[in-house]
């Protein structure tokens, strides 16, 4: 009983339980429904706000789109009247053209019809004229010629003697003026420099010292410095011999302090070249500080007046390198004032003029190569290049202040005891002087008198006329600048001697 009880009450409950979630069940799907219905409400709803929106953006855009035509148009309209109104214009020029054409056509033949008419005239002229003088026309044409040539020689010697005379009149006072001027308030010691440099001893006992045991000291000390001892020339004295004269200073400081010192070894000559070196590095900077502080010049690199300094150790003809680029500079200050150049590019340029020379021991090429490298490598301006270049011919002034800086070189190398020459190179010059005035027809003979300053050349009166005489001495002038080379200038006269003699019986 109690069983069936419970199996009663089982089903009751599953039934129970049954109709609850059928219930529930229906309860959910309506609120579904529900929700389904107000999210397809609310999506037309955004429809058509959307597309009310791209309607509202599509008009726009249309409108926008007729503007840019109309405002395209109405360019091509105002592009389409202005190419008309050049085809017009250009038409006109046609015409215009064309009607020039016409009219110089139409000069063209008149001036050929006179051309024609006057050639016509001339030969009519020419026929009567063969018939009055009896000559035929390259008879008549000859003489015209002879008289005018005659005439226009006479002539044309006269004023060119006189503009001659008037330029140099002009020209020496002048230039005399600024030389002497400058000349004047400048002048630079000459020193003498050697390829070789003596050096006195104690005694005769630091030879060997020097020399050392089998000759490793002198060995060491001239493979160090690469310069030659010579220790059998004279009593108490070595002559160090080198060619590159920073190097011989430097071993005559070594040497100098080995001495002081009196311990003498290969070790011992290696300190002492590296103080050596060190004092003449300082030498040389300070003779370059001091010759840019003489001549006021400030925007120099430190490496370029270390270069200027080690001209102080170069001589040329017994001129020292370094004094005679500062006596160019000064003069060439004063000339620049005077004739209105640039004052510190002429300072510059004189003193860098040989500046190559600082190098060309330890580069190759010649000092005005170097010096144009130099120059380059320190970003100078191309007036200064053009100066350090052209001063010994070897290109175009391109400025005054080029030309200044030539001049005051021949001016500081021309001056009297500033340079020296060999017997021998002396003795060659003039004869390559006189060789080359002898090579011109109608020269007799020739001299080369002041130290070949100046050269007299003598012509056969019979063979070369005044005219001629002039022409000569010109021509020998550019030969000697083309050909020689030579310090200053070389005065060129020729002299046309006419002698005339006749006996009374």
């Amino acid at each position: 009983m109690n069983s069936l009880f419970l199996i009663g009450a089982a089903l009751i409950g599953i039934a129970l339980g049954y109709v609850a979630r059928q219930l529930l069940a229906s309860g959910k799907a309506g609120t579904a429904e529900r929700r389904a219905e107000q999210l397809i409400v609310a999506a037309k709803q955004k429809q058509k706000e959307i597309i009310l929106a791209a309607k509202d953006r599509a008009i726009t855009i249309t409108e926008e789109t007729k503007k840019q035509e109309n405002e395209i148009r109405r360019q091509l309209l105002e592009s389409q009247k202005r190419l008309e109104k050049r085809e017009l214009d250009f038409d006109e020029r046609v015409k215009a053209v064309d009607k020039r054409r016409e009219d110089l056509e139409a000069k063209q033949e008149e001036l050929k019809r006179l051309k024609e008419e006057l050639l016509q005239n001339r030969e009519r002229q020419l026929e009567q004229l063969q018939k009055i003088s009896k000559l035929s026309r390259e008879e008549a044409k000859q003489v015209l010629l002879d008289n005018v040539e005659r005439a226009v020689k006479d002539d044309l010697l006269g004023l060119t003697r006189k503009l001659v005379a008037q330029a140099r009149e002009t020209a020496d006072r002048e230039a005399r003026s600024i030389v002497t001027e400058a000349i004047e308030r400048t002048s630079a010691e000459v020193s003498t420099e050697t390829t070789t440099t003596t050096v006195s001893l104690p005694n005769e006992e630091m030879k060997g010292r020097i020399i050392g045991k089998e000759g490793r000291n002198i060995k060491a000390f001239e493979n160090l410095l690469g310069v030659e001892i010579i220790v059998d020339e004279s009593p108490d004295t070595v002559v160090i011999s080198g060619y590159n004269s920073v190097r011989r200073h430097v071993a005559k400081a070594t040497l100098e302090s080995l001495i002081k010192d009196g311990r003498i070894h290969p070790a011992k000559v290696e300190e002492a070249y590296e103080k050596a070196k060190k004092e003449v590095g300082q030498m040389i900077k300070e003779a370059g500080e001091e010759a840019v502080y003489e001549l006021g010049i400030t925007n120099f690199p430190p490496k370029l007046v270390q270069l200027v300094g080690r001209l102080s150790f170069r001589s040329s003809y017994g001129q020292n390198v370094l004094k005679h680029s500062i006596e160019m500079a000064k003069v060439g200050a004063l000339i620049a004032e005077a004739v209105g150049a640039d004052v510190s590019v002429v300072k510059q340029g004189a003193l860098l003029h040989d500046i190559g020379k600082a190098l060309d021991q330890d580069m190759e090429g010649t000092h005005v190569e170097i010096g144009k490298q130099i120059a380059q490598k320190f970003n100078l301006s191309d007036t200064i290049i053009n100066a350090i270049e052209a001063h010994h011919g070897d290109a175009e002034h391109l400025s005054l202040e080029a030309a200044i800086v030539d001049a005051c070189d021949n001016i500081s190398g021309a001056r009297p005891g500033a340079r020296r020459d060999s017997y021998e190179q002396y003795v060659k010059r003039l004869e390559e002087l006189e060789n080359l005035a002898n090579s011109f027809e109608g020269v007799e003979k020739s001299y080369a008198i002041q130290a070949g300053r100046e050269i007299r050349i003598f012509v056969t009166p019979s063979k070369t006329d005044d005219w001629g005489a002039m022409n000569l001495a010109r021509q020998v002038a550019g030969r000697i600048e083309q050909e020689l080379k030579y310090p200053g200038e070389i005065k060129v006269q020729v002299i046309r001697d006419m002698r005339v003699v006749e006996y009374a019986r």
